[in-house]
């Protein structure tokens, strides 16, 4: 199933697949290169939007948490992947420590635990399932709509305080799927003799999306140098607005000042290549996920007349995390149908490797709304071609194949500027 766009293709989009598709060598070769020189982080997921006129991620996520979305047809290239990545760290791994995220309650995130227990396994790993929730004192059992269950274990140091595992189970990589957002839990501190993936320095507790997309910045104008396309394509612009209390409605003057400067680039873009539709931001969290901390506006006057729900959405993220520093994005429009409703492609990744994707769909939101919202669901398929070739001979806009290719080099400037990111926010960079 591949969605319609509803503005088809036009101009911009049609010659940048044209020019991506004839650098297709350049491209992967240019990669490869990049990823002598960087390494990539261990899995990731970006959300992308497709406007006709030009295509960005929006989001990248480092402890993905959605691989119960992907088509099974698509699992044999996650477990190749998967192996790759757990070579670099540790090449004679046996035993794996998977941390999730503490909210047991989630059924459909329990299946992504689920689903990436069955990928590791195959890649010849013991895994097993250590929880940071203190009330877990005692291994306990919990039943997936599949008909399987996982088992949670409570966490243990070793004697000599520099291991993590398990009673009885002692692994060599430690891999986090919780994104650390109420920040780094002692227990997973000064762990020196094993290799803790993604980083702690990843997690929300000290990322922040305003350096990833300056490093997507860096990373988007080499790129689009060697094909030869204007880098607004594939580049949602951004600013950062600090020092705001919305609470107190305090800081909105300068928000406001930094919207209305944003809003007047995009409207020159707009111009430039002719573009009818309205221009509109996201004001996101600079910190965290879930698809919370978000609105969008279309008028700098918006931020001032934030009515008392608005704000108080903005007051806090995930974990009751309060909201002071934001990053204003860009909105890039989601022309994408299924039956419909607005559909935004997810692209998943591990190690350098694209391993399938979805679509996010959702009947109640419009084309420039936050489709991560209660509501949403999510369609498997249309990735399921993404293992057919680029068809070179195609009329531009008329083959999957090309729009997912397209799709997979947009993630992965996304997943090397994520490594970049994490290189310049190393707190211990001399540490190997």
């Amino acid at each position: 199933m591949v969605p319609h766009l509803v503005t088809a293709l036009n101009g911009p989009l049609l010659e940048l697949e044209k020019k991506i598709l004839g650098a297709t060598p350049a491209i992967e070769r240019w990669f490869r290169m990049e990823w002598q020189e960087h390494t990539p982080p261990f899995y990731c997921s970006v959300d992308l939007r497709n406007a006709g006129f030009k295509l960005a991620p929006v989001d990248t996520n480092l402890f993905p948490g959605g691989f119960n979305n992907l088509s099974p047809e698509m699992l044999p290239l996650a477990v190749q992947a998967a192996m790759a990545a757990i070579e670099k760290y540790c090449p004679d791994a046996r035993n794996l420590l998977l941390i999730p995220e503490s909210h047991t309650g989630n059924t459909f995130y329990l299946q992504n635990i689920g689903r990436l227990m069955q990928i590791f396994r195959q890649t010849g790993l013991n895994v097993r399932l250590g929880t940071l929730s203190p009330e877990i004192t005692k291994p306990k059992e919990i039943a997936l709509p599949d008909g399987t269950s996982i088992r949670l274990e409570p966490l243990e140091r070793s004697a000599n305080g520099r291991r993590l595992g398990l009673k009885n189970f002692d692994p060599c990589t430690v891999l986090l799927n919780n994104d650390l957002s109420i920040g780094i839990p002692s227990v997973l501190e000064g762990l020196h003799e094993q290799s803790v993936l993604p980083p702690l320095h990843a997690g929300w507790a000290m990322r922040r999306k305003s350096n990833h997309f300056a490093a997507y910045d860096e990373v988007v104008k080499k790129f689009a140098k060697m094909v030869e396309v204007d880098p607004w394509m594939l580049n949602p612009l951004f600013a950062k607005c600090g020092e705001i209390d919305f609470q107190e409605n305090t800081g909105t003057d300068a928000l406001a000042d930094s919207v209305s400067s944003l809003l007047s680039k995009i409207r020159k873009k707009y111009k430039e290549y002719g573009i009818k539709e309205q221009p509109f931001v996201f004001i996101k969290a600079n910190a965290g996920t879930y698809g919370m901390g978000i609105i969008a506006v279309k008028d700098a006057s918006e931020v001032k007349d934030l009515n008392r729900k608005q704000r108080t959405k903005m007051l806090v993220g995930k974990e009751g995390l309060e909201v002071s520093e934001v990053i204003i994005q860009e909105g890039v429009h989601s022309f994408e149908r299924i039956n419909e409703a607005v559909a935004e492609p997810v692209v998943y990744m591990i190690d350098r490797y694209v391993v399938g994707g979805f679509y996010r769909v959702h009947a109640d939101r419009d084309v420039n709304e936050n489709l991560n919202a209660p509501g949403a669901h999510f369609v498997p398929l249309a990735f399921a071609q993404q293992h057919a070739l680029p068809d070179m001979h195609a009329k531009p806009g008329t083959a999957a194949p090309n729009r997912f290719y397209m799709y997979g080099v947009v993630a992965r400037l996304a997943l090397l500027a994520a490594s970049l990111e994490m290189e310049k926010t190393d707190p211990n960079p001399e540490v190997y």
